[in-house]
């Protein structure tokens, strides 16, 4: 599913425009990001996390010159699905 499939279906089941749909998307998003660049967690209960990881320094190889490279510590975003949403796909 893709946003558009996701803001039909949104629309559908909420019984509103695919307008106002689209733009809650775009907020949730936002609101999430931002809390995540904050270093905050975003929990919903019954769905799941989204929180930010650590990678550490390491030791690469850049595939098109076979140069060995370091690969900087960096942040990446996560989630960790709940409970309830992981009975539902079982």
């Amino acid at each position: 599913m893709n946003k558009k499939e996701l803001t039909v279906a949104l629309a559908e089941k909420i019984n509103i425009t695919q307008k106002d749909a689209g733009v809650f998307i775009d907020t949730f998003v936002d609101v999430v990001a931002e809390s995540l660049e904050k270093g905050e967690e975003v929990k919903i209960v019954g769905f799941g996390t989204f929180g930010v990881a650590e990678r550490a320094e390491r030791n690469g190889v850049n595939p098109q010159t076979k140069e060995n490279i370091v690969i900087p510590a960096h942040k990446v975003p996560k989630f960790k699905a709940g409970k309830e949403l992981k009975e539902r796909i079982k």
